[in-house]
Parts: C-alpha cells; structure tokens; sequence
C-alpha cells in the first residue's frame, strides 16, 4: 500500500513528464525552480523558495512565517545533431517517437514556516536525458556486413525526487536544515552495438555470460541491440525507488552578506529492473529477438557538495553565487548491464565505460527589485566536460557547458507571486572516433533552451 501511494505521488507530479532532456551538468538541472534558474542555478545561501528543498534546505528559513504552496513546470527544448564525420551523414533527436521533446516537468511543493521552525515537502525533477534517433539512420546501420537495420536509437531517463525537508534556527545567524528524499529512477533504451563494437568490448573483458556463444553462432552476425522501453508519458523500461539526502546551512556573516554550505548525499536506488528486448542482428537472417528481463546495475545519481553567499547592495539590488563540486567518477565509471533470457535462464552481461570526471560547477546571478511588484534577475552557469572524448555514446551527450539565463517575477499582492526563469546553453560539439561505444567517427552538437514558471501562495 505504501508503495502504491508513492508511485500514485509520483505519477501525479510527473503526469505531464513526456521525457526528460538532456540536463546541462551531464543529469542535473541547471538550478531547480525559476528563482534559481534565473539566477544561473545559485541559491545556496539565497531565498529561492520551496525549491530550496533541492538546493539547500536551511534555506527554507529565509521564507517569512506562513504556510505556502507551490505549483511550477519546467519545459526543456533541445536542438541534438550527430554526424557520421567518414560520411557526412547527420540525424537529429527528436520526431520520431515517445522519447523526443519538448519536455515537460511539473513540480509541486509545501512550506510552512513558524518561528525557529521551517518544515517542507515537495516533489521535482532532478534530471536526466532524452534522445530519440528513430530507426532510418546511420545510427541504425551497421558497419560490419552494412545491414540496416530499421532499429531505434533512443534514451530517456527521469530521476524524480520527493524531499521532505526541515530547517532550524540555532541562533539569528546561524541556520540549518536537512531532507529525506524518496528517489524514484526509470530509464528507456534502445541501443545498437555494432559487431565490431562487441569484439572491442570482449577483448577489454566487458562482454560475459552463457548467451556469448550462442549470439556468436549467428550466421552473418553483424550486430546486437538492447532495447527496454515504457511507452507512456511516465516512467521507464526499466527503473527502482530509493533513498537520497541532503545537509545544509547558512550563515549570516554581516546584516548583508549570507554564506551556505549543502551536501547532496549519493542516491541509494540500486538496480533498476524491467522486461527486454536482445536483439541478434544477422546479414543472412535479419533481425532474431530473445525476450528477457534487464538489470542496470547500481545507477545512482552523484554526491554534490555547494558552497555559496549572497550580498544585498540595498533595497533594490542583492547578488548570488555558488560553486559546486560534483562527484561523478565514483557513480559513472561504467554502465553495468545483465541480460536473462525469458525461459531458460541465459545470462548476457555487458559493462560499458563511461569514464565520467568529477566536475566543477560555477554559478552567479543577480536580482533587481524594482518595485514591490516586479523583480528581474539574470545569471550566468557555467560546468566542466565530465564526459571523455572517446567515451561519447550518440545516446547519452551530456556535453553542454555553458549557459546564460534570466527571469522575473511579479507579485499580485503580499501573498501571490508568479515567477519565471529562462536558460540558454549555449552550442557545444564534441567528437569521438574510438571503439567501443560508437563504430564509426561521430561528431555530436547540442543546445538546449529551458524555461521553469511557477505560482506561490502564502495563507
């Protein structure tokens, strides 16, 4: 019953969700509701609102006393391009089936505020990845034995979090603040290795199990695809729930200058499970599918650890900056995969490398009050490549750097306000012309466009 009624909570804020982009920070948000979105993803030390929920919770008590509710949406739009550089053929992400954007993330929160006390529970998108390469392209031919083989190309994956979050106050400086977060984890997939690709991976020890000789017996074989999907607007072919954190707090260094501290703790979802589809790919017999379940071993999203401040110039002006450290090399060293054939217990194991740096991220922004009703802000975010060149997979481009963003805010009253923030990230390419994940030299380029709007109420 229980898990029911987490799933049910989960549907309900992702009702919308029909995939989710490629986030700018590899699978992160670039700053979590439009405040902080605005203001180049900072927020650490600053009043963002409930959002603070997914970037410091001692920030929570910057909120005056009250109850409030919040209702929020994030739209992503990206503009993906890869191309055969050896041929000059290209293809785009998107139109072509459930896995393509926009990308639509609503987001709901509760905050109530009294005295030294600050409790909240909400739930956001924490992000993830959305490509969808359809079945006509290069993507989908093979190199080995040229078969095309009409199979998609395509990856979606949506992290959701549920926080439930307090703040206290120690003294008037100094603030702090935690969450318990339920973590729910789906992932799509459709994959197509090239035999070429499979014998790179299997003289690197990263392909074993009862199947190996059984798919080498194939007359003619020329590839093999991985394919686990849930067509729906929510969730994934493959996923799990599980546990997440968070510790923070702030401090009032002068009656204008805040600093924060926040540690995201590493996720504890586990393995995600699902139905699949292996699919043999043969230049004498075409295409042979064995239907079986999947297991992605151990995908868990990164430690984080965020320190910022903020500065009020005056009545109309104050700043924000953080910097974060992202721990991605402990979590997305490899992608470990199992196979088990439907029926007779046949296994297939794959580990794919990844290879993912630990990243600096580095962001600023800037608010201007002009009147009690309307307030402008604008920022700038910028994070490091934590993906290497020769590690790239058409499917999963983390590679946006870059980003310039903007918003505002309008106030109907001392108890209402709509807020929006805007993101630009800026185009970025990236190549890789090695063995094992991609069979022929690619040159990828992405740029996305991001909106978060949302409307707050205090009674």
């Amino acid at each position: 019953m229980k898990g029911n009624c987490i799933r049910a909570a989960a549907a309900l804020c992702a009702a919308v969700w029909g995939a989710q982009a490629q986030a700018t920070d590899v699978f992160n948000l670039e700053g979590y509701g439009p405040i902080s979105r605005a203001m180049g993803g900072s927020g650490v030390a600053y009043n963002v609102g409930p959002a603070a929920m997914m970037l410091n919770p001692a920030t929570l008590a910057l909120m005056s006393d009250g109850k409030y509710i919040n209702f929020g949406l994030d739209v992503v739009t990206t503009d993906i391009r890869v191309t055969n550089t050896a041929t000059g053929e290209s293809v785009t992400s998107g139109n072509h089936g459930n896995n393509n954007g926009p990308y639509f993330a609503p987001e709901a929160a509760f905050v109530y505020r009294q005295g030294k006390y600050t409790f909240g529970v909400g739930a956001f998108a924490e992000g993830g990845l959305g490509t969808q390469y359809g079945g006509s392209s290069f993507l989908s031919r093979t190199t080995t034995n040229d078969v095309n083989t009409g199979l998609d190309n395509f990856s979606r994956l949506l992290v959701l979090r549920i926080p439930f979050a307090v703040a206290y106050n120690i003294t008037d400086k100094l603030t702090v603040g935690g969450s318990i977060d339920a973590v729910w984890t789906s992932l799509n997939l459709g994959m197509l290795l090239d035999a070429s690709q499979i014998g790179s991976l299997a003289s690197q020890h990263r392909v074993s199990g009862s199947l190996v000789p059984a798919l080498l017996s194939v007359p003619g074989l020329s590839g093999g695809y991985i394919n686990f999907e849930h067509d729906g607007i929510v969730g994934g072919g493959a996923d799990a729930w599980g546990i997440g954190g968070k510790l923070g707090l702030t401090y009032q260094l002068t009656p204008n200058t805040r600093v924060g501290l926040a540690y995201n703790f590493k996720t504890h979802v586990g393995d995600l499970g699902g139905h699949a589809t292996l699919t043999a790919v043969s230049s004498v017999a075409g295409n042979i599918p064995i239907n079986g379940n999947i297991t992605v071993h151990s995908f868990e999203m990164p430690a984080q650890f965020t320190a910022g401040i903020s500065h009020t110039f005056n009545d109309h002006w104050s700043v924000s900056a953080d910097y974060q450290r992202v721990f991605l090399a402990g979590v997305f060293k490899d992608i470990n995969v199992s196979f088990v054939q439907s029926g007779t217990g046949a296994n297939l194991n794959l580990s794919l490398p990844q290879n993912y740096r630990d990243i600096n991220v580095f962001s600023v922004g800037a608010e201007y009050r002009y009147n009690p009703s309307w307030t402008f802000r604008a920022g700038f975010h910028y994070a490091q490549e934590a993906v290497p060149n020769n590690m790239l997979f058409a499917v999963i481009p983390g590679i946006p750097t870059t980003t310039v963003t903007g918003g505002v805010s309008y106030a109907f009253g001392k108890n209402d306000v709509i807020d929006l923030g805007v993101s630009y990230a800026f185009q970025k390419t990236l190549t890789n012309t090695s063995q094992p994940n991609t069979s022929v030299p690619i040159k990828v380029t992405h740029s996305q466009l991001n909106a978060a709007i949302s409307y707050q109420k205090r009674f």
